[in-house]
């Protein structure tokens, strides 16, 4: 199935946007768990079971797992293969160097571990994004415009009379030619996402920064959809995974994906 296929099929499936970002530091485990062999794997195994109807995708941020050594690389790939093949998986590394080295970055990402899609950084150009979009049933979010408030130290540079994450949107659209390239904008910059969405059109759009970064959710939901109210990936993570440090924190991590799921629903349908 090739990558747009798969992002427009499970949000239509789930009637879902939502994201949950599998970012599991070892020092937040609740204590219930520290018992099990690896408590990592059962931090996200409770987590995935107790929200997969509720989800299109789940990201994994790669540093909270290369962390831990050959324990973390354990992680990953046990992670992966509980999710429900249908829910897009992301694998966060924003991973970006010279083509040979990027080809080796791919291999591990999509040949490896088979992530659905990884994150990318296009600061060395066109020929470091190259390797990761040979096959279109595997996609690229690449980074035009983060949410952490540094985004403002080169992101909005002015290049050729356009705000450089102008540019990256620009480029990225010319470089989508298997229909699997999407980009990674915050929550923080709603005005930014407006703008962005109206270069790329059809292009998935995934949104990091709602909750712990105060992100602005119906800005985002709106902004970021494309004109049938999908292919906006609303990316949430302590907000749902921490909900409880209690015995039944996946419980309440359930709770706190469907709030936000209802809500976000609750966007689309006023707008969409």
């Amino acid at each position: 199935m090739k990558f747009i296929e798969k992002v427009v099929n499970i949000q239509e499936k789930n009637k879902s946007l939502l994201c949950i970002g599998l970012d599991t530091d070892i020092t937040r485990i609740p204590d219930c768990l520290k018992g099990f062999k690896n408590p990592q794997f059962e931090f996200n195994k409770r987590i995935i079971e107790s929200t997969a109807d509720l989800v299109c995708a789940y990201k994994l941020n790669l540093a909270f797992y290369e962390s831990n050594g050959s324990h973390g690389y354990e992680t990953i790939q046990q992670t992966l293969e509980i999710i429900p093949p249908e829910i897009l998986t992301i694998g966060d590394g924003k991973r970006g160097d010279i083509g040979n080295t990027a080809e080796h970055y791919a291999k591990t990402l999509f040949e490896n571990w088979k992530f659905d899609a990884a994150t990318v950084n296009p600061y060395m150009g066109k020929d470091s994004v190259e390797p990761f979009l040979k096959n279109d049933d595997r996609g690229v979010f690449l980074l035009a415009l983060t949410s952490n408030p540094g985004s403002k130290d080169f992101q909005y540079l002015i290049c050729k009379g356009k705000p450089l994450y102008e540019q990256v949107a620009i480029r990225a659209k010319k470089w989508n030619v298997k229909k699997n390239l999407g980009l990674v904008v915050g929550a923080t910059h709603p005005t930014e996402l407006k703008r962005i969405r109206s270069i790329v059109k059809e292009m998935p759009i995934l949104v990091p920064g709602i909750g712990a970064q105060s992100g602005d959710l119906e800005k985002s939901v709106r902004f970021g959809c494309t004109k049938n109210g999908n292919l906006a990936v609303i990316n949430i993570s302590r907000g749902i995974i921490y909900a409880s440090s209690d015995k039944d924190f996946d419980k309440k991590s359930r709770l706190a994906a469907k709030l936000f799921l209802d809500d976000i629903n609750k966007i689309r349908e006023k707008y969409f």
